[in-house]
């Protein structure tokens, strides 16, 4: 991608289990809100959406008549470079309009913020981070304050996913490396307290193996998904030199497995590089319109149980983000969540379908990096009695999609519902609440 263009939240470790079996023998978890798994502030109208199969990148962000002929390929995703100070290309059709578009093309846009590039690498042009460690630190939080920022103007929404491009750098230099590893720890830090997904790019031999060296150093926190470069033409997401497949293992990994060539799709051809992706990406909100002849009720949660938080006329345009289910009202179990938070039946809403879900709409789910340090297992139901089903290696994300109360383990009886239907304790999990509830996670 390198462009040449213009406190312990978990005190006790009990009922072993709920972590990799019966004759498991625990440790304490780590705290939650240290390092490597920091927990993420969602906000209220937050979900996040992941995307697999093949993408692409490019320097400049194609024309929507592009992106239109495009859907004759086998891409469904794009990567944009929506802000940092080393970003080399101009971006004249990259506006929230653009994203709106081709959102509505069902495509998805993976944002890449390429800024500082650290101190022994990169182009000896590119603005770099200090070897400093507490600069190269605040350099870190800026680089997010500045990506949310840019990534919000675009109509991009929190627990959208945003990646720090980091350029290949020597690996034998120290200080170089403590600097980058500071920058990026602080970049995900500061992305999770404000209620997105940290991302990392990184050439695999020359950057993603260090950052790999460091999964469970409670010195920087760890990015819930990894973006490498390897020009092997091999797009398999496993089988990566020097990194574990049990690292970033749960929807966490991305692929950029050819360099820069032309492609012609629909009679158009753009310079681009290939890509696999099974990793989170950008969240959009969605226009639908009301179609109950009566004024609609929003809800505060996905069912009719739930105290009433506004009314909308018949007509009106919501901003839907993502789908869960709920109460069933007519033929749906489906609900929408608006991107301020408040739900609504999908039966009363002009969506492609009102008995299931709507493609491009995601379902809804809360992704929280996995603690325990020999994996998390995941169980048919809320207790640990319940079968286990799998597991969930350590940094893994637990894509949640509810909560509710189950065996108590350690500090917690909050269980959380993942997107596969399966349940883990939360007292493994980097969710906000230590004891409670997390919010926005609804109640199953």
């Amino acid at each position: 991608m390198s462009y040449q263009r213009p406190a312990l939240r978990r005190l006790l470790a009990v009922l072993a289990a709920c972590v990799l079996g019966p004759a498991a023998v625990l440790v304490a978890a780590p705290t939650a809100s240290a390092e490597p798994a920091t927990p993420v502030a969602y906000p209220a109208g937050a979900t996040a959406t992941r995307y697999s199969g093949l993408a692409f990148d490019t320097c400049t962000a194609p024309p929507l008549s592009s992106i239109q002929a495009w859907n004759a390929s086998p891409y469904r995703a794009v990567g944009v470079y929506v802000s940092g100070v080393n970003r080399t290309c101009a971006q004249p059709q990259l506006t929230a309009s653009w994203v709106a578009s081709v959102s509505r093309m069902k495509w998805r846009l993976l944002p890449i913020h390429k800024g500082l590039q650290p101190p022994c690498g990169a182009r000896p042009s590119d603005a770099k981070i200090s070897r400093t460690l507490s600069t190269a630190r605040s350099q870190g939080i800026a680089a997010a304050t500045e990506a949310v920022k840019a990534a919000k103007a675009l109509g991009m929404l929190p627990g959208s996913a945003l990646y720090n491009d980091i350029e290949h750098y020597s690996q034998t230099d120290t200080g170089c490396r403590n600097a980058v590893l500071t920058y990026v720890s602080a970049w995900t830090k500061e992305l999770h307290r404000v209620g997105w997904v940290s991302g990392v790019y990184m050439n695999l031999n020359l950057g993603a193996k260090q950052l790999s060296d460091v999964y469970t150093s409670t010195t920087y926190a760890r990015p819930d998904a990894l973006w490498i470069a390897r020009y092997d033409g091999v797009d398999s997401l496993k089988g990566w030199a020097g990194i574990s497949d049990a690292k970033w293992a749960r929807h966490q990994r991305a692929k950029q497995y050819r360099g820069s060539h032309d492609e012609t799709y629909g009679g158009v051809r753009i310079n681009i590089d290939n890509n696999r992706l099974d990793a989170p990406v950008a969240t959009v909100a969605h226009p639908y319109q009301v179609t109950s002849a009566t004024p609609l009720n929003a809800r505060t949660g996905p069912g009719t149980g739930y105290p009433v938080a506004a009314t909308y006329a018949r007509g009106t345009t919501l901003r839907v983000v993502c789908q869960t289910p709920g109460t069933k009202v007519g033929t749906t179990t489906v609900w929408n969540k608006l991107s301020n938070g408040h739900y609504v039946t999908d039966y009363y809403v002009s969506t492609p379908s009102n008995t299931g879900y709507s493609a491009p709409l995601p379902r809804c789910a809360y992704p929280y990096q996995a603690t325990a340090s020999g994996g998390l297992t995941e169980r048919s139901g809320p207790g640990s009695g319940y079968t286990a089903t799998g597991t969930l290696p350590n940094g893994g994300l637990a894509w949640v999609t509810c909560q509710r109360p189950g065996t108590r383990v350690g500090t917690t009886s909050v269980w959380n519902r993942l997107i596969n239907g399966r349940y883990v304790t939360d007292h493994y999990v980097a969710t906000p609440g230590s004891t409670s509830y997390s919010r926005p996670v609804p109640r199953c």
